[in-house]
């Protein structure tokens, strides 16, 4: 494309009115209407996300919208790790932090407010940039599938992106606890019960959810327009560029834990206080987020011991106190020479869980994100800040991931035709989902879909576990024939 002096032009090419009129192409006649560019960053918690997309500031005229489900809350800035004010150097920054925190903000809500949010930036000539580890407020953005009104009450995704936990609310309905309800669920709709394992009581409740919502079985739904259509992106209202910032297992994992020490350090325990509750549900708003449901036994304790010691004080005046102090004391009781000090070792345990789950969170989100590669063609462009976050590096950060990433949306803003799809057939219902596979090897390990399946068998782990079980056969075989 070029300008009216035949330079080469290099600014963005968004249109200035934000999509509402289309910017046509200039190539052969017939040709689809150019779509509004838009850069989405992805990749597990702790890669870089948010540190790349201020610093493409630099680079491009941007503005930032959240796209992490934790982060677009109000509150518990440090838990979420949001980033500073200080250090946004000046880029704007749109749904961080001004969800209330007691709220349910689904997929479907982050899609309503993305668009119009979207819209408004490219009426500034800005190039918008997503930026979070929620796959699933991604997948919502740009799958056609949640863009259907005939649909927007369905807020779950067949493809395991869940909207977050449901509130177990068919408790009482049903009268069944979580073993009975995945007997009920079988009953009522076996194929759905294939698809889940029994202990996932999560996705149970989802689904004898939807069923009491809509009336309609929950294999019926997800076979039908939802299977077909979620996680398609080749037929959005943006032109999109999918980056991914990744990095080792082994790094991500030495990375995750030193920040949760640091969150601790920094006042984590004094923000999860304030909004502590005893026995509070934790499947809905901002107690969703990791590190709140793990400090209940610790906090709990802590405010009994507390007012033991001060049985004298006005309880609310106990409870305001221990809120200013947690900070130190976290850092005193973690620090105690008594190994028998009870509180300290509940504590221990309850930031082991919390580094724990964030390195389960880090494996979900590279499987989701492999799984929209492979079930759907996304065309996801990887840099890698394994180096610069092992090494600290600003250098190697610069090298690695910046510079890479600048290279990636130049081109992107440059190319007329669409880098959403790289033509890996997207058909979900040719793959068979809803089969389900058991590895006998493994310990009865549940697969879902001839993917999944074909995906664990080439697995380190698996591979290992048949080894020794075929040596431990030829032994055996060795013995009976010595006998």
């Amino acid at each position: 494309m070029e300008s009216e002096d035949g330079d080469s032009q290099s600014t963005l090419q968004n249109p200035s009115d934000g999509g509402r009129r289309r910017m046509p192409t200039t190539s052969k006649e017939g040709e689809q209407e150019a779509k509004p560019k838009v850069v989405v960053i992805m990749g597990p918690t702790g890669s870089g996300k948010s540190k790349l997309a201020i610093d493409l500031a630099s680079h491009f005229p941007i503005e930032i919208i959240n796209a992490d489900s934790m982060q677009v809350y109000h509150g518990l800035d440090v838990l979420t790790n949001k980033v500073p004010l200080h250090e946004q150097n000046g880029v704007p920054h749109h749904l961080l932090g001004t969800i209330s925190p007691n709220v349910e903000f689904t997929a479907k809500d982050f899609r309503d407010c993305a668009i119009p949010l979207i819209n408004d930036i490219l009426s500034r000539n800005c190039l918008p940039v997503i930026v979070g580890g929620t796959n699933y407020y991604i997948q919502a953005l740009v799958s056609p599938f949640l863009l259907d009104d005939t649909t927007e009450s369905l807020d779950e995704s067949p493809m395991d992106e869940h909207l977050g936990d449901e509130q177990n609310d068919l408790t009482l309905e049903f009268g069944r606890n979580d073993f009975n309800k995945y007997h009920y669920l079988k009953e009522l709709d076996p194929v759905a019960a294939n698809r889940v394992h029994p202990h996932d009581n999560r996705k149970i409740n989802q689904y004898l959810n939807l069923y009491a919502r809509s009336g309609i079985l929950p294999s019926k739904l997800y076979q039908g327009k939802a299977a077909e259509n979620w996680g398609r992106i080749d037929n959005c209202r943006f032109d999109y560029c999918f980056i991914c910032v990744d990095a080792a297992i082994p790094v991500l994992d030495q990375f995750v834990g030193q920040r949760v020490d640091s969150m601790i350090n920094a006042g984590l325990l004094s923000e999860v206080y304030e909004i502590f509750k005893p026995h509070a549900v934790y499947t809905r708003g901002l107690r969703q987020a990791i590190g709140v449901r793990e400090f209940e036994g610790f906090l709990r304790l802590y405010l009994l011991q507390s007012r033991i010691d001060k049985a004298n004080e006005c309880c609310e005046m106990v409870s305001a106190k221990n809120g200013e102090m947690l900070k130190d004391n976290a850092r005193e009781i973690l620090f105690s020479s008594s190994d028998d000090n009870e509180l300290k070792n509940v504590l221990a345990e309850a930031i082991e869980k919390v580094k724990l789950n964030t390195r389960r969170l880090v494996r979900r989100q590279k499987r989701r994100l492999s799984r929209l590669r492979t079930l759907f063609g996304w065309n996801i462009q990887y840099v890698d800040s394994t180096e610069s976050i092992s090494s600290k590096s600003n250098e190697s950060w610069a090298a690695q991931v910046v510079g890479p990433a600048v290279e990636i949306i130049t081109s992107f803003l440059r190319a007329d035709s669409s880098s959403v799809c790289d033509g890996v057939g997207n058909k979900l219902m040719e793959r068979n989902l809803w089969t389900q596979y058991v590895c006998k090897a493994c310990s009865d390990r549940v697969l879902r879909g001839a993917h999944e399946w074909e995906q664990h068998k080439l697995g380190r782990s698996h591979r290992k576990r048949l080894s020794s079980i075929r040596k431990s056969q030829g032994a055996n075989r060795s013995a009976v024939s010595n006998d």
